[in-house]
C-alpha cells in the first residue's frame, strides 16, 4: 500500500480548500511546576518568561493551518467574538498562511478560547495542568447564519473541498449544514465532515464523506463496540452510518488500530497504522480531515489517501500540543515505512524529499561519491570524517557501467546493489543512492548538500564538480587518505599472492 501511496503524492498538487466551522483560539501558559501552594493541596505555576502565552488556532482554525502546511490555499468560514481573542486567532491563522475575511463577528458571543497551563516539572517534558474554557455553546442566530451563508456562496466557486469542523459551537446548525452540503453538491464539490459528539448526525446527511472517531460513532450510531473486536464492531457502525447519511465514503478512526473505511463502491476494508509512543492526541483528528481533503482534491483513491492520513496523524500524537507537518515531512515518514526492508538505499526523488526534512531542520548536508567496489579501513575512516564535517552524510555509489568505463572490463568486482547495502552498514551513513551520470555534477545540482567531500588524493587535481558545488554556494572540502589502500591496490595484491602460490586468476 505505501507503495502506491508514494506515486499519488509525488504528483501532489496545491489546492484550494473551504474550511467552515467552529475556530477557536488555543492559548497555552508555560512555567515550571515544582512546588505545592502553601495555601492549598494544588501545584504552583511559576511563569518565568514574558513571552510565555502562546496563541495558536484551534478547532477548524488546526484543520486550516495543517491543510496549508500541506500546500493548500485556505480559507476559514466562521465566527468569532468582538474582543481581542478574535484578533488573536486571526492572527495566529495568518500566520499559518491561511485567509481570514470569512471569519465573521458576532457581538452575541466571545471568540471561543481555550487556555491550557502548562508546567514542566524538574524541566523535564510539559504537562497540561488545567484548561479553562471561554465559549457559547447558543445556536447561531438566523442573522449571523445568513452571513455565513453569504460568505461560502461567496468563496465556494474558489474551492476544490470543503471541510466542516463541527465541535458543538453553535456554529454548525442543522440548517447551516444543510445549506452547505446543498450549495457543495450543485456544485459537485466533495464535503468532508468531522463530527461532532452528538447523537443525531442526520445535518450531515449528503456529505461526500464523514471521520468520526470510534466513540463518536459509537455515540451516533447507539452500537458498544467490543474492545476486543475493534474493528469487526466498527464495520457494522460503518455500514450504518453510510446507508443513514447517503455518503460516498466512512472513515471511523481507531486509535492504534488505524482506521476503518467503508465506501459506496468498495465496500469496507481495515487500514492498519503503525503503532506509536502517544505523547499527545491533541489535533490528529484534524489532521485526519486536512490530510483527506488535500488527497480528495488531489484525486486520490480512498485507501490510499486514508492509509496517508493514518500516518500524519502518527507524526501529531508524537508532539505536545498541535503541530502542522509539512507534505515533505508526512512523505518522509511514508518512505521511511516503506524503506524499512531496504536499509539506506533511496532513489535520487525519494532522497531529495528526506533531505528537505532535514534541510527545514536546519541541519547540514555533507555528499561523497566514489565506486566503493571492495570496501576496505580507508574508506571507513574517510567516511567517518566526512560525516564529522555536518549532520547528514548521503554517499554516492558510481553504477556498474560508469566504474568498468573508469576502471576497466573487470571491475567492479561487487556490483552496485551490493556496494550499496554495504556501505549502508556503516554508521556514519545515513543515505545510499546510486547515480548512472559519469560525473557527480548532476546529482550535486540536484540535491545541493552544504559540503561536499573528496579525498585528500584529489588535492592539486581538477575537480569537474567543484564548479558546481560553487555555484550554489556549498564548499568543497578534502579529507584524508590512508597511503597505499585503494581497491586496485588489494586487487593487484590478491592477484600477486595467487600467481606466487602457482594459482592463477583472470586478468
Amino acid at each position: 500500500m505505501e507503495a502506491s501511496v508514494l506515486e499519488c503524492v509525488r504528483s501532489w498538487k496545491s489546492f484550494r480548500l473551504l474550511v467552515v466551522g467552529d475556530f477557536m483560539l488555543d492559548q497555552a501558559l508555560c512555567g515550571d511546576a515544582e512546588r505545592l501552594s502553601p495555601d492549598a493541596p494544588v501545584p504552583v505555576l511559576a511563569v518565568r518568561d514574558s513571552s510565555a502565552t502562546i496563541d495558536t488556532p484551534g478547532g477548524a482554525g488546526n484543520v486550516a493551518v495543517f491543510a496549508a502546511a500541506l500546500g493548500g490555499v485556505v480559507s476559514c468560514i466562521g465566527v468569532v467574538g468582538h474582543d481581542a481573542d478574535g484578533g488573536l486567532l486571526r492572527a495566529a491563522l495568518h500566520r499559518g498562511g491561511c485567509e481570514t475575511r470569512g471569519l465573521i463577528v458576532d457581538h452575541a458571543r466571545p471568540t471561543t478560547t481555550k487556555r491550557s497551563l502548562i508546567g514542566r516539572a524538574q524541566h523535564r517534558h510539559p504537562q497540561k495542568m488545567f484548561r479553562i474554557d471561554v465559549e457559547s455553546r447558543e445556536p447561531l442566530s438566523d442573522a449571523m447564519q445568513a452571513k455565513l451563508v453569504t460568505a461560502i456562496e461567496a468563496q465556494l466557486k474558489e474551492c476544490d473541498v470543503v471541510c466542516l469542523e463541527d465541535y458543538c459551537k453553535g456554529v454548525c446548525t442543522p440548517e447551516l449544514c444543510r445549506i452547505l452540503i446543498e450549495l457543495c453538491k450543485a456544485r459537485e464539490i466533495p464535503v468532508l465532515v468531522d463530527p461532532a459528539a452528538i447523537d443525531d448526525y442526520s445535518r450531515y446527511r449528503g456529505a461526500t464523506a464523514i471521520t468520526p472517531n470510534r466513540s463518536e460513532a459509537e455515540r451516533a450510531t447507539g452500537c458498544t463496540v467490543d474492545p476486543a473486536h475493534v474493528v469487526d464492531g466498527s464495520r457494522g457502525m460503518a455500514s450504518q452510518l453510510l446507508k443513514a447519511l447517503e455518503l460516498d465514503a466512512v472513515v471511523i478512526t481507531l486509535d492504534k488500530d488505524g482506521a476503518l473505511l467503508e465506501t459506496r463502491l468498495d465496500g469496507a476494508c481495515h487500514l492498519p497504522t503503525v503503532v506509536r509512543q502517544v505523547y499527545d492526541v491533541t489535533g490528529a483528528g484534524d489532521m485526519v480531515l486536512a490530510v483527506l481533503a488535500g488527497a480528495v482534491a488531489n484525486h486520490m483513491p480512498w485507501k490510499e489517501a486514508v492509509t496517508l492520513a493514518n500516518i500524519a496523524a502518527g507524526l501529531e500524537v508524537e508532539v505536545f500540543g498541535v503541530r502542522a507537518f509539512s507534505l515533505a515531512e508526512i512523505q518522509a515518514q511514508l518512505l521511511r515505512i516503506a524503506h524499512v526492508s531496504s536499509g539506506k538505499l533511496r532513489s535520487r526523488a525519494d532522497l531529495m524529499v528526506e533531505l528537505a526534512v532535514h534541510r527545514a531542520a536546519r541541519r547540514t548536508i555533507v555528499m561523497t561519491n566514489g565506486c566503493f567496489d571492495l570496501l576496505h579501513i580507508g574508506h571507513a575512516a574517510s567516511l567517518r570524517e566526512a560525516k564529522a564535517l555536518g549532520d547528514i552524510l548521503v554517499v554516492a555509489v558510481n553504477c556498474d557501467a560508469q566504474v568498468r568505463t573508469a576502471k576497466g572490463p573487470d571491475r567492479p568486482i561487487n556490483a552496485q546493489g551490493d556496494r550499496a547495502e554495504l556501505l549502508g552498514e556503516l554508521s556514519s551513513v545515513d543515505y545510499v543512492t546510486i547515480f548512472d551520470e559519469p560525473t557527480a555534477a548532476e546529482l550535486l545540482r540536484a540535491i545541493q548538500p552544504d559540503v561536499y567531500v573528496k579525498g585528500g588524493d584529489y588535492i592539486g587535481k581538477e575537480i569537474t564538480e567543484s564548479a558546481v558545488v560553487k555555484s550554489y554556494g556549498g564548499k568543497t572540502v578534502f579529507v584524508g587518505v590512508r597511503a597505499g589502500l585503494s581497491t586496485t591496490a588489494l586487487v593487484a595484491r590478491v592477484r600477486e599472492s595467487f600467481v606466487v602460490g602457482g594459482n592463477s586468476i583472470p586478468s
